[in-house]
């Protein structure tokens, strides 16, 4: 009966957590996970039917927050009508990563699995599908643009792709090297002014 207990679950994840984080998801060892968090195989098979569903467990509550919030952004600012767009655009992506940022920090642990150690998984991809949703994004607002009476220079969307990426990838880095709370918002406002300085400067405005 014990081992039916929340007390069981949660020594399992946080087994899990601890052998993700040094291993990866490729290098983890089921058989030291149930041994670190003292249940048997038997047992363990009671709550995830594979490795890949413990670590889904772990970090789809995260992966969906973050994704979530990051559409919610892109859907909301979509859909201003199209003269108001260019008045909001700061506002739009500064609310989400402000939001993104706190929430890394609140959440490092699970959050550095998914960004870090997902390879092998179905979240290997997660910052390149939230990069193609940028591209799209950032296209469509530059057909805005146009629309508006804007000189907006023609740009492939390989370079979009450089682009976004750099910037994701810059501001996972929070992630990546466990920044301090005041440290990750400062650095990333930082961050923010000069991507939008260097996109101003490639639309000619």
């Amino acid at each position: 009966m014990e081992e039916k207990s929340p007390d069981t679950l949660e020594r399992i994840r946080q087994a899990a957590l601890e052998e993700f984080s040094e291993k990866g998801f490729l290098g983890a060892s089921l058989r030291q996970i149930v041994k670190n968090a003292g249940v048997t195989t038997g047992a363990f098979y009671g709550y995830f039917s594979s490795k890949e569903a413990l670590f889904a467990a772990i970090v789809e509550p995260h992966a969906a927050a973050l994704m979530g919030r990051f559409m919610e952004a892109q859907t909301g600012f979509a859909e201003l009508p199209e003269k108001e767009q260019p008045e909001h655009m700061g506002e739009a992506s500064g609310n989400y990563v402000d939001w993104m940022v706190d929430y890394i920090c609140r959440h490092r642990e699970p959050v550095k699995l998914l960004l870090c150690r997902a390879e092998g998984t179905s979240y290997e991809h997660f910052i390149h599908n939230m990069v193609e949703v940028e591209v799209d994004s950032t296209l469509r607002y530059m057909d805005v643009l146009r629309r508006l009476g804007k000189d907006i220079p023609p740009l492939n969307r390989s370079l979009c792709h450089i682009i976004a990426s750099g910037m994701f990838n810059g501001l996972f880095e929070i992630v990546i090297h466990d920044m301090p709370r005041e440290q990750a918002f400062r650095d990333v406002a930082q961050f923010r002014t000069f991507y939008t300085a260097g996109w101003l400067k490639l639309m000619g405005q």
